[in-house]
């Protein structure tokens, strides 16, 4: 295998051919996911203990360098719900500067990974893993939010995860009322949002009429999220209403553009950042190629470059770091919203980042007003959405390997964090799947009037069934002597150099008591299996000798 991979961003092959009619519809789909990553870009900043702009800058270079460098045709890369809990970690653990290190190195990984072909390795990730963690992720957004929903007054929230749960019952005596309301009521209110334009809602029947029919469909395409966002401001803001809200908290966004920043860099420091960046990237690699296979499903476009793609995100972490951003990957909410929205191409993605860029350097003073309640409030919802709990509804349907791993990956990240969920996920689907395969492989007695102890072999004669063969031994050290052992390998799928072992060592017992070992019906990879080790010679050459013997 080479050890380098073309360069060819999608958007390359996307502009052949590209039409004003396009343009019009990834114009329409970038202005409408522009709007939309606007309040999730501050909230995800601010729930991972950064300030809002970190969010936000980091949706607009890493949504415009995955657009102009990835491998998806509509992947809209930025902050994602996902790293809230491992940046809030990092950030409580190793501080700002060292999160900037840890994200340019997790790109470096990342971009690697790509270059060297590795994207397809992602999908040998259990689905079963890649739910527990999701959902345990989804829990620990929602927890995390609950200080600002019930507006408590708490200096410092901690990462661990009952250390939360213990900091909010301590401090239940400062519940703010007035921020709980503005939490519920942005909460009910996108749920209800999609409901008051399904096509049988009364909102709809009621304007299903001349003239505001236009008025329906604006209203169908206007994102819940955006409409929370103004209008409960404007509520806190018009009521006056004692919450906490961004320019309290953080002061003021920057109108201008980020500067360009170096941080402290050292191979010390990178040293104790391996765990942090290997999270970083791994779960950055996840993230966005499970984004971009739902958007494979969801469209008629071209199939995305997973390789591509890891090496788009990979350059866009490493440029956000030095413009004090946060961890990006593909995010599936406004990927999808940028389908829906009709995008053809990732200048729909350009066009969001470009989208967001004006909005920060025109009306960022505004942004200073949103209650910090609306915004766990949206983040929240993010959760629920982000959790596929009905997963765990339909638990009995599953095998017991599915649920534990399931449930195992759940637990540890909610108790522990992500890696090490991951880590031990995937270490229990592979003694798991070594079980499955081992009880897969079996031996049969085959009767025959010859004399000779006939066997047929089934499956994979791997380390993990390699004890199978032990009946086979006992019974040659138990039969006459000089007996002729026939095994039958035509069902004999795989063997691999334990199996190989577990076969000489039956050799080696036959040949003590006088007899010989026969294969009949040998597949193509255990016959080169054999042939390679010297087996086979060894196997036909006692034969010979048994022969002449005779």
């Amino acid at each position: 295998m080479a050890l380098t991979f073309p360069f060819r961003p999608r958007l390359l092959a996307a502009l052949r051919g590209y039409d004003r009619s396009r343009f019009a519809r990834d114009l329409g789909a970038g202005l409408t996911v522009g709007i939309v990553a606007l309040p999730l870009a501050m909230a995800f900043a601010i729930a991972s203990g950064l300030k809002p702009e970190a969010g936000l800058w980091t949706a607009i270079i890493a949504g415009a360098l995955v657009a102009l460098l990835g491998g998806s045709s509509v992947q809209i890369g930025g902050p994602a719900g996902a790293f809230i809990v491992i940046v809030y970690g990092i950030v409580e653990r190793y501080g700002l500067a060292n999160l900037l290190i840890a994200t340019a190195c997790a790109g470096v990984l990342l971009f690697v990974l790509g270059l060297l072909r590795l994207g397809q390795l992602v999908r040998y990730v259990p689905i079963s893993i890649v739910t527990g963690f999701t959902n345990g992720i989804a829990v620990l957004i929602a927890a995390s939010q609950l200080k600002d929903w019930l507006g408590l007054r708490v200096d410092r929230m901690p990462a661990d995860f009952f250390l939360q749960l213990k900091t909010l019952a301590l401090h239940l005596d400062s519940f703010n009322p007035a921020a709980f309301a503005l939490g519920g009521a942005c909460i009910a209110g996108l749920f209800i949002w999609p409901l008051l334009w399904h096509a049988r809602s009364p909102v709809q029947l009621a304007l299903d009429v001349p003239g505001l029919r236009q008025a329906s469909q604006v209203g169908a395409r206007v994102p819940g999220p955006v409409v929370a966002l103004v209008t409960l401001t404007a509520l806190a803001w018009f009521l006056e209403l004692p919450v906490e809200t961004i320019g309290s908290r953080f002061g003021s966004i920057p109108q201008g553009l980020p500067a360009f920043a170096l941080p402290a860099f050292s191979w010390e420091t990178v040293k104790l950042l391996v765990t942090p960046t290997i999270t970083i990237a791994m779960l950055g690699a996840i993230e966005s190629l499970l984004c971009a296979r739902v958007a494979d499903q969801l469209s008629s476009l071209p199939r995305h470059d997973p390789n591509q793609e890891l090496m788009a995100q990979g350059v866009a972490n490493f440029v956000v770091a030095f413009f004090g951003g946060m961890p990006a990957t593909g995010t599936i909410a406004r990927t999808v919203t940028n389908l829906r929205a009709g995008a053809t191409s990732p200048i729909a993605g350009l066009v969001h980042a470009l989208t967001l860029a004006a909005i920060v350097l025109l009306a960022a003073p505004l942004a200073l007003l949103v209650p910090l309640p609306v915004l766990a409030g949206i983040l929240v919802f993010v959760a629920w959405n982000m959790g596929e709990w009905r997963e765990f509804a339909h638990l009995r349907k599953y095998s017991a390997d599915y649920r534990i791993k399931l449930l195992g990956t759940f637990g540890l990240t909610v108790v522990f964090d992500l890696t090490v969920a991951v880590q031990v996920g995937l270490l229990a689907a592979c003694v798991l799947f070594i079980r499955t395969m081992s009880s897969l492989f079996s031996v049969e007695r085959v009767p025959g009037d010859d004399g000779a102890l006939r066997y047929r072999l089934y499956g994979s004669l791997f380390f993990g069934a390699t004890a199978k063969i032990d009946p086979v031994v006992q019974a040659a050290e138990g039969g006459p002597a000089g007996s002729t052992v026939v095994l039958d390998a035509l069902q004999l799928v795989h063997l691999d150099t334990s199996g190989l072992d577990a076969l000489r060592q039956l050799h080696k017992v036959v040949l003590l008591r006088g007899g010989t070992l026969h294969f009949e019906n040998l597949q193509a990879q255990p016959r080169e299996v054999m042939e390679r080790a010297g087996f086979a010679a060894e196997l036909a050459q006692h034969r010979a000798s048994a022969e002449v013997a005779a």
